[in-house]
């Protein structure tokens, strides 16, 4: 049975490509006003068209992951429209280029870390009083295998996905107790622009694609889904259990 997201709002990070814009996409056809973030304003309005093409809303808010104020600007502003944040899906990351970390400029370690850690961190903060007042709110982080598989060459992506996954286990289990559920979705390779630069020689074609991947997020979102503090494997198709508080 497809979601009923009717009147939820969801927002969605990195939502002007990739998985993050199938996955805004889908939520909206589900119901839920898409609150839709993103650097590029382009692509955004793709995303608008798209899905009032589909019968959807959406509100556009064109914002870089880095400017924490900018995230609790976010938080004030649905805090004063909506009063509530049913859905929050952290999509948005960064991957770079594949270097040995000798080689690594500390620059470049540094906006990974600020894109893929320090941001789900701000968003965590700022947006968890708005997921109290919902009546059941979801919170999903995307993630990827390379964090434990720990791959030469991607050292930055790889610990910054690892310290996403502590934290996000950390809010679940310090959310354990409320109606908010909190998990992790590894979606493995997809057919995205991010895998294309990391992977230049690979055949997209044999990739599934992010319109495939959302459909297993959309279920993870809705009031139904009542699993916390576990990780999805979209490869696999199997739930990890990390142990929770009794």
């Amino acid at each position: 049975m497809a979601a009923d997201l009717s009147s939820r709002i969801a927002l969605v990070t990195g939502a002007s490509r990739g998985i993050g814009y199938a996955t805004a996409r889908a939520l909206a056809r589900a119901g839920a006003h898409i609150i839709a973030v993103a650097r590029t304003q382009g692509g955004l309005e793709e995303l608008d068209d798209d899905i009032r093409k589909d019968g959807g809303t959406a509100t556009l808010v064109p914002l870089d992951m880095t400017d924490l104020d900018g995230i609790a600007r976010l938080g004030a502003a649905l805090n004063e429209r909506h009063g509530k944040l049913d859905i929050l899906v952290g999509n948005a990351g960064l991957a770079g280029t594949s270097s040995p970390l000798g080689h690594t400029d500390p620059k470049f370690w540094d906006n990974v870390m600020a894109v893929n850690v320090t941001a789900n961190f701000q968003l965590i903060r700022c947006m968890e009083p708005l997921l109290r007042q919902s009546d059941a709110g979801r919170a999903v982080f995307l993630t990827s295998g390379i964090a434990h598989q720990a791959n030469a060459y991607m050292g930055p992506y790889a610990a910054s996905k690892a310290a996403l996954d502590a934290l996000v286990r950390v809010w679940a289990h310090e959310t354990a107790t409320t109606p908010i559920r909190v998990n992790l979705f590894s979606p493995g390779p997809i057919r995205t622009r991010m895998r294309a630069t990391v992977m230049p020689g690979e055949d997209p074609m044999t990739l599934d694609t992010p319109e495939q991947v959302a459909e297993f997020i959309v279920p993870m979102c809705a009031p139904s889904w009542m699993e916390s503090g576990k990780l999805y494997d979209y490869r696999t198709k199997t739930i990890m259990t990390f142990r929770l508080p009794a």
